[in-house]
């Protein structure tokens, strides 16, 4: 029997799915599309998306998790149910929105032992939230431990009827997102034991890839017909590689990052990290053919038997693998380029180490082997920051995990530099921020600053040099606990990660005006849950409460 932790809470009016179905066609089974009011079942499944089988723990039973579709200001009612069952991997979970403000809804960002401790097995829990103004391209995942990387990721699209670069393409639908995730043929539990480098068996393109000595198992196909222009929504779900995506034969022009509009850009290819997001528009104007789509793991940097691959298909063209040639590649990517289309320029004044709140949060590595982000490594406390908010904790000194928890005040502007001179190993690290997006002020492999019109993102790299020092600005205008983590999953296993406490004081007000009743009866109880989780896999003990 389900115990929903929120299910009588009603923070916000369901949002009208029936405004969802105008941007979705026949194209896509009805169960790999939701809408904004929905529910997700996390459950075991044994899957083979790249020819090898193996137990899964997906959202719905597919992979990648459906996708969720929804347009400009829809309120989200979404309801996520444990039926998770096999004890070879965690069986706990949550879900994370990543790159939704959660304005004034802290609590259901879905970081398990920041905003909310794990859903025990057989429970379940309701997100409610507005994305407000937000649009643009976006995804979701599990963020209990490592358990994303066993198969809870997925991509989440919010659609602006309104978008001001809508001349620049004719299609823009569900068959347009392009997920990108590594894959393992072992569990997150056995993988993240490992001190070290954990490499992935294969790369999936919507799900579907080959590994090393496998079987040529059907790649994923993106059919366009001649003469369209297309927006492909480009999501990176990795648990741990970068890629370098291009499509034989055809440039680019980059519309959007992480959410954020851009001024167009036209490039040959694109470095994407874990977590990162880009809109590109291409013109199908080559012959009729097949062509392929690569995406280039840096941690298996091949395409020999189609690793690595997919397949841009034209109308007419044959049902066959193709054999385009990469290339050309004549103009290059460069993040500096990259301008926010709306309202561009950092705030505070323009000149490093200005802002408000200034800080330094060098990555490192210890003798232990695990990371640390500015001089401490992240363990997962007992207790989660938002509930330790809630019981009067304000400053530094009075949270959990001591020394990685930073207090801001409301209405700052907060500049962070991540000085590299320790090339924390695994590079390079991509960095997320809950709760905002960031003006990169100084980007990687460059010393130039821009406060003018700096790319504005929510992932960035950090670089992979000693002399980079990237630098980030933002406003503290979203009180509440955010994470600040490196998104490479293994890395934040082992202990790559702060948590920013954002107005701490009008925090614990506005939350508690909001927060369900259940929350924290339900939070306490699945703390016990976790404990069971830890005694079972202890190799996650790393980053575990004590």
């Amino acid at each position: 029997m389900f115990s929903l932790s929120i299910l009588a809470f009603s923070l916000l009016p369901l949002s009208d799915a029936s405004l969802v179905p105008k941007v979705l066609d026949s194209g896509i089974a009805p169960t790999n599309v939701l809408s904004p009011v929905t529910q997700l079942y996390i459950a075991n499944k044994f899957i083979a998306p790249d020819g090898y089988t193996r137990s899964a723990t997906l959202a719905n039973g597919v992979f990648p998790a459906p996708l969720i579709l929804a347009n400009k200001s829809d309120d989200f009612a979404v309801q996520v149910f444990n039926e998770l069952t096999d004890d070879t991997m965690l069986l706990n979970t949550s879900v994370h929105w990543h790159g939704i403000f959660q304005h004034k809804s802290n609590w259901a960002d879905g970081t398990s032992f920041v905003s909310q401790c794990p859903i025990r097995q057989e429970e379940a829990f309701e997100h409610r939230f507005t994305t407000t103004d937000q649009t643009g391209t976006y995804w979701y995942h599990s963020h209990y431990l490592t358990q994303y990387c066993d198969g809870v990721r997925g991509p989440l699209v919010i659609y602006d009827p309104e978008d001001p670069l809508a001349y620049l393409y004719d299609v823009d639908d569900k068959n347009t997102v392009i997920t990108l995730s590594d894959w393992y043929h072992t569990s997150s539990i056995q993988l993240g034991e490992l001190f070290g480098p954990v490499i992935p068996d294969s790369t999936l393109i919507n799900g579907r890839g080959r590994y090393d000595g496998g079987p040529s198992t059907p790649l994923s196909v993106i059919n366009v017909k001649q003469g369209l222009r297309y927006r492909l929504r480009v999501v990176s779900m990795s648990c741990h590689p970068s890629f370098n995506f291009t499509i034989d034969g055809h440039r680019m022009t980059i519309i959007e990052v992480d959410g954020s509009e851009v001024q167009p850009v036209e490039v040959d290819s694109i470095p994407i990290l874990a977590g990162q997001r880009y809109s590109v528009v291409i013109t199908a104007s080559q012959p009729v053919y097949n062509y392929w789509i690569r995406s280039l793991s840096n941690l298996n940097p091949t395409f020999e038997g189609g690793q690595n691959m997919a397949i841009l298909r034209y109308e007419g063209a044959p049902n066959q693998d193709p054999t385009s040639s990469p290339g050309p590649y004549e103009l290059s990517f460069d993040e500096g380029s990259l301008h926010p289309l709306i309202n561009p320029g950092a705030p505070g004044i323009p000149e490093i180490g200005k802002a408000d709140v200034n800080l330094q949060i060098a990555p490192g590595f210890n003798a232990e082997g695990y990371f640390t982000f500015g001089n401490v490594s992240f363990v997962y406390p007992s207790v989660p920051v938002l509930l330790q908010i809630l019981s009067g904790a304000r400053h530094p000194s009075q949270f959990l995990p001591n020394g990685s928890v930073y207090e801001l005040p409301r209405n700052k502007v907060v500049e962070i530099s991540f000085p590299n001179f320790a090339l924390a190993p695994g590079f390079p690290h991509p960095i997320h921020l809950h709760g905002h997006l960031f003006d990169v002020v100084r980007v990687a492999g460059s010393n130039v600053t821009n406060f003018v019109n700096p790319v504005r993102r929510d992932v960035v790299s950090i670089g992979s040099s000693t002399t980079d020092n990237v630098t980030i600005r933002f406003v503290t205008d979203n009180p509440g606990p955010w994470f600040l983590h490196c998104h490479i999953d293994w890395h934040l296993n082992h202990g790559f990660a702060v948590v920013m406490a954002e107005a701490p004081s009008e925090a614990a007000k506005e939350q508690a005006a909001v927060i369900p009743g259940m929350f924290h009866t339900s939070s306490t109880i699945s703390m016990q849950t976790m404990e069971i989780d830890r005694l079972l896999h202890s190799g996650l003990g790393s980053t575990m409460p004590p």
